[in-house]
């Protein structure tokens, strides 16, 4: 199964340090594939490093792609790290 969400993020800090942790860690829970899209330019969404490159800000959209067994599930989390304002 295959799931494709474009997404604002709302984070303060963009998809940056401790955001990026929680969204890797929580992708990293799944057996399914992760990439995550920003303009030009696609990360797996398993690697920190590959997420940080991406330099999201608030207010920029991504697409979350998560293709896999447990799909459904993986997108629904990662979409609400996503989605959540740290403070």
């Amino acid at each position: 199964m295959k799931y494709v969400k474009r997404l604002t993020v709302v984070s303060k800090q963009g998809l940056h340090a401790r955001p990026a942790a929680i969204f890797v860690e929580t992708a990293n829970k799944f057996s399914s594939k992760v990439t995550v899209k920003k303009a030009d330019s696609e990360v797996s969404g398993k690697s920190i490093l590959n997420i940080l490159t991406l330099g999201v800000e608030c207010g920029d959209e991504i697409v979350l792609e998560v293709e896999g067994e447990d799909a459904d599930e993986a997108i629904q989390l990662l979409e609400e790290v996503l989605t959540r304002k740290y403070v």
